[in-house]
């Protein structure tokens, strides 16, 4: 069975720092492509971030929304299963509940819309106060 477990959430002041980690488990993770989406109170779940799988022409190639760029950074350790999220630079405005999600084979690009993921995990609140 599938299980995607994230943590390192929390309180955090604006211009303040953190770093999600999301714990996969009964996969092969390699396989999968990997993304992190946040969704705020009254608003949809959005696209954060993606990692491509390690295989295929675009491997560990990674994608971000535009609101985010140049402040966050995703990356994944095939050896410990997880992918994680760096978060520099918080503003309010990223105060959400971040899910990550996974995808077989699937390219960064493609894990961009939240209807295609395979799996997703509980989600880990993030509240940046200003």
């Amino acid at each position: 069975q599938v299980q995607l477990v994230e943590s390192g959430g929390g309180l955090v002041q604006a211009g303040g720092s953190l770093r999600l980690s999301c714990a996969a488990s009964g996969m092969t993770f390699s396989r999968y492509g990997l993304g992190w989406f946040r969704q705020a109170p009254g608003k949809e779940r959005e696209f954060v971030a993606a990692i491509s799988w390690s295989g295929g022409p675009t491997t560990n190639a990674e994608m971000y929304a535009d609101s985010v760029k140049g402040r966050f950074t995703i990356s994944r350790d095939n050896a410990k299963n997880t992918v994680y999220l760096q978060m520099n630079s918080l503003k309010p405005e990223d105060t959400a509940v971040y899910y990550c999600a996974a995808r077989v084979r699937s390219t960064a690009q493609a894990m961009g819309v939240p209807g295609r993921s395979d799996y997703w995990g509980q989600g880990t609140q993030v509240t940046v106060s200003s």
